[in-house]
This record gives C-alpha cells, sequence and structure tokens, in this order.
C-alpha cells in the first residue's frame, strides 16, 4: 500500500497536500479500498467554507455511501470535475487524479496536527 511521504492524514483516512496557498483533499488508498469501486461523488461547490472535520463531500462506491471528512477547515477553491464522469479515478490514482477538493485560506496550524506518512501506517497497523 502505498503512503505519500509529502501527504498528512487524518484517522478517518483523508489526506491532504500542501502546495503553496493551495491544500488538496481526497481520500487515502486504504479508504477506497475499504469502500470497494466508486460510482459517484457528490463534491463541494467552490466558494463554500469548510471547518475541520466537516463533510467536504460523499464517496458513493458499490458498498455504502461515506462522508469525506475535510482534514482542516478552508474554502473550496475547486471541486475535481473530472470525477463527476470518471469516480473510479478514486480508486485508480487516489493520491493524484482521484483528489476531491482544493482549499484556500486554509489554517496551518491545524494541518501541523495531521498525522505523517510513518504515523498514519503506524495507526493502520495490522489492516493493511
Amino acid at each position: 500500500m502505498n503512503f505519500p511521504n509529502e501527504l498528512k492524514y487524518t484517522k478517518e483516512h483523508e489526506w491532504v497536500k500542501i502546495d503553496g496557498a493551495v491544500a488538496t483533499v481526497g481520500i487515502t488508498e486504504f479508504a477506497q479500498k475499504e469502500l470497494g469501486d466508486i460510482v459517484f461523488v457528490d463534491l463541494p461547490a467552490p466558494g463554500k467554507a469548510i471547518k475541520k472535520s466537516e463533510a467536504i463531500c460523499v464517496v458513493e462506491s458499490t458498498k455504502a455511501a461515506s462522508d469525506v471528512y475535510s482534514p482542516i477547515s478552508g474554502t473550496v477553491k475547486e471541486s475535481n470535475k473530472a470525477l463527476t464522469t470518471n469516480p473510479e479515478k478514486v480508486n485508480k490514482t487516489p493520491y493524484t487524479d482521484g483528489w476531491m477538493a482544493k482549499l484556500e485560506k486554509f489554517d496551518a496550524n491545524e494541518v501541523a496536527s495531521l498525522m505523517s506518512a510513518e504515523q498514519y501506517k503506524a495507526f493502520l497497523g495490522s489492516k493493511i
């Protein structure tokens, strides 16, 4: 299983990547495997203010519908519109093409409180 070092992780299996003033959010490889085949993603609208741990979007799979929680607070700058027609990108490339939202005006202190790749891997323990 892949755990990119440049990402930060949550116990709810979301990831965030900081690139300057933009934070990209998605779900981890572990999360997408647990969900199964993703068939629909309900994305947030640009301009929407999101608080840390608030549902940022919903993913539906062949098994269930699940909320995706924002790892940090911020304002939605952009949603990954490609997921509306190709939700399977979340399964195929969760850390690249399968991102869900880009946030701006985020809280850097909240980013610092998230898990590193090694901490996330340890958190998963025997589940991987």
